[in-house]
């Protein structure tokens, strides 16, 4: 058959030719195309891990303003009310402030117990303990009048009068009332994380401040979330301070005071408009890249004690996996395609040095012409 005796030849110098003209290109727009899908999939994990951040955010936001809801809720009472106005009401006349003041010297002594007695037995001390039962993560409750003297709580409180307290500046608010909402606390007996949120209260109809409601709230149900979260090998979701500490992370917790090794990247990303709105940065580490995407929770702006913001990551490598292995196939397609360079130019080389040398062979070998001989 006529194909049988097909045959196709080609010099090798028009293959090198060939090969380096299709190979050579087409690496480098290999490579090209595989740091730009690179590129791609590090902005759409930012932008993933941003959403994570996002919803973390505001899952934390939510659960910090129910808690605050729950003790405005147990503020506007009515019989919690009437209990305050009845103590003030009942200490007409007196020398309040001598009294008070008698009663805080000896508060820690047994002589007061029978004081203590009432408070804890009353009416509106019954009404705190069944609030706390029908809401567990609420650990302490503590009522008092405009002057601080306590009326009534579901425990002893460490002073009968509360003004000198962290919290009753904020909760007065030069007698217009304020919501105070403290930073993380961790209590070593009783191995709780919780919040301390005052809260005032105020007469109806003139909204004058006649007393406040001081309430403990576990929130370790809030930093579980974060322990917990876990999206990958490399990967976790922080809930940090706005100075780096890391209130929740796997494996740890607010009590061990560390320093997240992302908030330097995160922090540097906040100061800018561009960095803002991306929401997530590269942060150069010890350990290699990690893809980090934050969010702030906006709770600081309400309540200054915190200023919280949600960090998720995962180490770069891990997240670009699929590229690697393209990108390291495009980079030894270039080495190749490098190689296939090298060796047509030195290919040229030899064969053009061989062929100056035959020339010059030949042209001694050649005898002399006729008019040469005859002269």
């Amino acid at each position: 058959m006529p194909f049988d005796t097909l045959e196709i030849r080609i010099s090798l110098q028009k293959l090198l030719i060939g090969l380096t003209l299709v190979i050579v290109p087409l690496s480098f727009v290999g490579l090209y195309l595989a740091s730009q899908a690179e590129a791609s999939l590090e902005q759409t994990l930012g932008t993933h891990f941003r959403s994570i951040a996002q919803s973390e955010g505001m899952a934390t936001s939510q659960f910090i303003n129910d808690r605050v809801l729950d003790v405005a809720a147990l503020a506007s009472d009515p019989g919690l009310v009437d209990a305050i106005t009845a103590a003030q009401q009942s200490r007409k006349g007196l020398d309040d402030s001598a009294r008070v003041g008698k009663i805080e010297s000896i508060w820690e002594t047994p002589q007061v117990d029978p004081l203590v007695k009432h408070i804890l037995l009353s009416p509106t001390s019954e009404v705190l303990r069944r609030h706390r039962e029908a809401e567990p993560r609420i650990l302490k409750i503590l009522v008092a009048d405009e002057t601080g003297a306590t009326v009534a709580a579901t425990d002893k409180p460490l002073h009968y009068v509360q003004p000198n307290e962290v919290y009753w500046r904020a909760v007065y608010g030069e007698g217009r009332g304020g919501i105070y909402v403290s930073e993380i606390r961790y209590d070593d007996q009783t191995k709780a994380t919780y919040l301390q949120i005052g809260m005032p209260v105020l007469e109806e109809g003139t909204r004058r401040f006649i007393g406040a409601v001081n309430a403990l709230v576990d929130v370790s149900s809030l930093l579980s979330r974060f322990q917990r979260e876990e999206i990958g090998p490399t990967a976790r979701i922080m809930l940090v301070q706005d100075d780096g500490t890391v209130i929740s992370a796997p494996n740890m917790d607010p009590s061990l005071r560390l320093k997240s090794d992302e908030y330097a990247t995160v922090r540097d990303a906040l100061g800018t408009p561009q960095g803002r709105q991306a929401g997530f940065a590269v942060a150069s580490m010890r350990g290699g890249d990690r893809i980090v995407g934050f969010a702030d929770t906006g709770l600081k702006r309400v309540y200054p004690n915190l200023g919280w913001l949600v960090l998720a990551s995962q180490d770069e490598r891990e997240a670009l996996t699929p590229l690697l292995s393209l990108s390291r196939f495009a980079l030894l397609m270039v080495v190749f395609a490098l190689l296939m360079l090298t060796l047509l130019a030195v290919y040229f080389f030899l064969h053009r040095r061989q062929r100056f040398e035959d020339i010059n062979v030949q042209a001694a070998e050649e005898p002399p012409s006729s008019g040469a001989a005859a002269a």
